[in-house]
């Protein structure tokens, strides 16, 4: 290991400062417009690292940096609305995790890829679910999420498209959103550490990038307000199309050789 020890050691040095790199553009887009940090750090950090590793690096950090978000989001959020979505992650978490910790790194990878380009399709749509509340939906719509999650960390499209469009408050539909992804959290760590995936080389390569990570979002945060946010979402939607195409597997002979 290099780095004090925080690099593991099948991550090479120029593979870790990639990685650093990516997770400030990816913290940076999160801080601004509140989405996009797994979209655009999952595709790309893959292709660096093992998809298992990176998986659990995100759900680290950003379970970390979401926490101090989570005693408000409990005082302004529909806990019945919410516990019922959260019963379909309960679910579904368990089961993308699985997928993960059994899938050959490439077929991850592929998968992954495919479900951000799926979800970066379902951002662009600006879809949103303005039908009747229904119990089967919600823990349907939660066990997507789960699974997204459970898998690559990438379960918010489905959640703020599915909250961010029912005839709900804006400031209880965001805390609602706060509230299950603080319980998908909780579960993915417990299905991440049941699966062997939470280890010493993950939470010590979180030591070095976390940091990084936050002062992404730190930055991104101050960006609000100052800059036009019809023009970050466009640039944050052109990462995520970018982190896609780069990290495809198809193109590791050409942009990672060596």
């Amino acid at each position: 290991m290099t780095f004090f020890g925080l690099i593991p050691p099948d991550v090479g040095i120029r593979a870790a400062i990639a990685i650093c790199a990516i997770a400030f553009v990816s913290g940076t887009a999160r801080g601004f417009s509140g989405f996009g940090s797994a979209l655009i750090f999952m595709p790309l950090a893959s292709s660096m690292a093992a998809p298992r590793l990176v998986a659990a690096l995100l759900l680290i950090i950003d379970f970390i940096a979401a926490t101090p978000l989570i005693p408000n989001a409990w005082r302004h959020a529909d806990r019945k609305a919410t516990a019922i979505i959260v019963t379909g992650a309960l679910v579904g978490v368990p089961v993308g995790t699985y997928f993960l910790s059994r899938l050959d790194p490439v077929t991850t990878r592929w998968i992954i890829s495919a479900f951000v380009g799926a979800l970066l399709v379902l951002l662009l749509s600006g879809w949103r679910y303005r039908g009747r509340d229904h119990v089967v939906l919600s823990v349907g719509i939660g066990g997507l999420a789960g699974f997204c999650s459970g898998l690559a960390q990438t379960g918010g499209p489905p959640i703020v498209g599915y909250w961010l469009g029912r005839p709900i408050k804006p400031d209880i539909a965001r805390a609602n959103i706060v509230l299950f992804f603080a319980a998908s959290d909780f579960f993915s760590l417990v299905s991440y550490v049941a699966a062997g995936l939470i280890n010493a080389d993950a939470v010590r390569f979180a030591l070095l990038v976390g940091p990084i990570y936050a002062i992404g979002l730190g930055v991104g945060a101050s960006l609000f307000g100052r800059a036009s946010e019809r023009v970050f979402r466009a640039i944050c939607y052109a990462l995520i199309a970018l982190a896609v195409i780069v990290g495809l597997p198809i193109l590791d002979g050409v942009l990672r050789q060596g």
